[in-house]
């Protein structure tokens, strides 16, 4: 299905965990039944595992037993009419658009005064996740061709292998265009070292080739501490909601948000309309005259 290598790391472990409870009792992952599944969600939730983990383990198990009956090792899909738990639907944790600056600004007085590569990278890194909302894994794998040109959008390759084009603003670009310039002169001398060529926007040393998910998101914490900010509150993913949100506040169309965070289903995307609806709700409360506390 064209799954991310995080999407296959986490089906691995959930039906891990499910092969493991089975040998425990005594079965086997191929000949479980019905039976098996809802005692072993049962024991999940004895566990205190939440909702969103039990639905997602039983997606697991849901998606192995389909494809054992597609493939012929099964004569039956024992999971198919297991109802799982209802998530709860959690607003996505955001920034206002004054916490946003802060830490933009952070990032550009961290790049003034200091200058090092890592400076200016992670200005790029910040401007850009902000700018796209694009997902932690596609802004650190962005390849480098697809920002040649000082181009006004990118193409990214998203879940899936979906393609989708994301603009480019004014600020990203040219923070964007210094850093391009920066990371050529430092892959030349790469290469004159002997080195091959990165195709990464972002390369490192490391296996992947480019900067990893985990590095990211330890600068970007140290970086909102810098700012004032509460680093438990910031993450990469905490830009990509505040992108949404953003937009939503002011007046975008969500079935234009759906595309441009790269969502196949409008109601992941919907999410949103939950904060702007918190939001509303807290205005009226705090601003009606009629709703303010007598006392």
């Amino acid at each position: 299905r064209g799954a991310a290598a995080n999407t296959l790391a986490a089906y691995r472990r959930d039906l891990e965990d499910f092969r493991a409870w089975l040998a425990a009792a005594g079965g086997a992952l191929a000949e479980a039944g019905r039976a098996e599944i809802e005692a072993y969600l049962a024991d999940l939730e004895t566990r205190g595992l939440s909702a969103a983990t039990r639905a997602r383990r039983l997606s697991a198990i849901r998606q192995f037993y389909r494809f054992a009956l597609s493939e012929g090792w099964r004569a039956d899909d024992p999971a198919a009419r297991i109802a799982g738990p209802r998530p709860e639907r959690r607003l996505p944790g955001t920034l206002s658009v004054a916490e946003v600056e802060r830490l933009l600004e952070a990032a550009r007085q961290r790049r003034e005064t200091g200058g090092s590569p890592a400076h200016v990278r992670l200005h790029c890194l910040v401007e850009l996740l902000y700018a796209t909302g694009l997902r932690v894994s596609e802004l650190v794998s962005l390849p480098v061709a697809a920002v040649r040109g000082d181009p006004r959008a990118i193409l990214v390759r998203g879940k899936g292998g979906r393609e989708r084009l994301v603009p480019l603003s004014g600020p990203a670009r040219a923070v964007l265009a210094e850093w391009l310039a920066l990371r050529d002169r430092l892959e030349a001398e790469r290469r004159r070292a002997g080195a091959r060529p990165s195709p990464w926007l972002f390369p490192s040393s490391g296996r992947a080739g480019h900067l990893t998910r985990i590095a990211f998101y330890r600068a970007l914490k140290k970086l909102a501490a810098e700012a004032g900010l509460d680093a438990a509150r910031i993450s990469p993913h905490t830009l990509r909601h505040a992108f949404a949100s953003h937009l939503l506040a002011n007046g975008a169309d969500l079935r234009v948000i759906q595309e441009l965070l790269g969502h196949a289903d409008i109601s992941t995307t919907e999410i949103y309309t939950h904060v702007l609806d918190e939001r509303l709700r807290r205005l009226v409360l705090e601003k009606h005259p009629l709703a303010r506390d007598p006392g």
